[in-house]
């Protein structure tokens, strides 16, 4: 089992700090060459150099987010596709904002337009808010029982053949891809919830989860594992981290300082205030790791080279592998002797990063035979 490089693409903005960095102070509609310092906007030349850059450094795809302050990631990924030649997208989307068979019929369109280089990662929703600004009124539980059923039809409309499904959420007569993608597009998939892990069990290729200690990563598979295991699948398994590495320990440590500077206490209760009525029991568990909140630096490594910091002000992917281009490859090879496959790997700013990451540490996981021969 080798390893899979993945990257981030920051259609929400980018930037050198970890507070909000998005280019929507205004609402999107306008965005001034003048803006707030250190942020980014989210614009095609900038995403083109991370995508570009991303292919040179040999990360296999870029992942792209969904949700209100990011730009639509189906319209900026098949535009970026013109930007690359090889770089495969990750496209998140949310089951419960579009139909499943002309998600279908998307998924088919992009493989042929981008020749096959369709990934995607079905996010199934953990703030009410957010999920009932797109017209999604389902409670937790239910929108989990609605993505199987989602799942169920995209795959069966990938037959080729006329589809019928009738469930609680939807009910499709002769659902059809005339043309179905080539080849199917891997489905990443994740949720920590009770709800959740048969969802994953039954329909995920890839079982994607926040970076936790590795101890915990590891009662994850195993529950992945027994659970898709007594459906007679298999699951491979992903983990979602943010990666700060330099040529020397010292020097990434005094970058994790460094963006903390940028934070005070009213800056980190705010942000954790918001994040507490989260719905999504991964977010609450990445809101565990930091211990409530404080800006205790003392209290944010949590385990050998791995950083909550991000987790303070950020939600989602709340953890970073910190140090020297080693550390980081030894904690990556650690996760992989668990079951780890997919790597899905960001920092601040993520063009600069991607180099660190790519320079540094892809070299010695090609030397440790843990990427696969041409990757690079």
């Amino acid at each position: 089992m080798t390893v899979h490089l993945h990257w981030f693409l920051p259609t929400g903005g980018d930037g050198r700090t970890l507070v909000d960095r998005h280019a929507y102070a205004d609402g999107g509609i306008t965005r001034g060459a003048g803006g707030t310092a250190g942020v980014r906007a989210p614009d095609i030349d900038y995403l083109a150099q991370i995508a570009k850059a991303a292919e040179r450094l040999g990360f296999e795809a870029v992942l792209t987010p969904t949700g209100t302050w990011c730009e639509d990631a189906w319209l900026t990924t098949v535009a970026l596709a013109q930007h690359t030649e090889r770089l495969k997208f990750l496209v998140a989307f949310r089951p419960g904002v579009l139909s499943p068979v002309l998600a279908a019929q998307m998924a088919a369109t992009y493989q042929r337009i981008t020749r096959g280089r369709l990934l995607l990662n079905v996010v199934t929703g953990g703030d009410a808010a957010e999920q009932r600004r797109f017209g999604d009124h389902l409670d937790h539980d239910r929108r989990y029982a609605r993505t199987a059923e989602f799942l169920s039809v995209v795959r069966g409309v990938w037959s080729g053949r006329p589809y019928d499904f009738r469930g609680a959420y939807y009910d499709v007569a002769g659902g059809l891809t005339a043309l179905p993608p080539d080849p199917l597009p891997e489905v990443f998939f994740g949720g920590s919830s009770a709800a959740a892990g048969p969802v994953a069990a039954e329909h995920a290729d890839v079982y994607l989860t926040w970076g936790e200690p590795p101890w915990q990563v590891k009662e994850k598979i195993d529950w992945i594992r027994r659970l898709a295991a007594e459906r007679g699948r298999t699951v491979r398994f992903g983990v979602r981290l943010h990666t700060l590495s330099r040529d020397t320990a010292r020097e990434a440590w005094a970058t994790a300082e460094r963006l903390l500077d940028d934070l005070d206490a009213g800056t980190v209760a705010a942000a954790q205030e918001a994040l507490a009525r989260t719905e999504s029991v991964g977010q609450r568990r990445m809101l565990a790791l930091h211990g409530g909140g404080a800006l205790d630096r003392d209290r944010l490594e949590i385990a050998p080279n791995l950083w909550a910091g991000v987790g303070l002000v950020r939600g989602g992917a709340g953890t970073a592998l910190v140090g020297s281009h080693a550390d980081v490859a030894d904690r990556i090879e650690e996760y992989h002797d668990l079951g780890v496959e997919h790597f899905v790997l960001s920092g601040y700013p993520h063009l600069e990063e991607a180099y660190w990451f790519g320079e540094g540490v892809t070299p010695l996981l090609t030397g440790r035979g843990l990427l696969a021969s041409g990757t690079r």
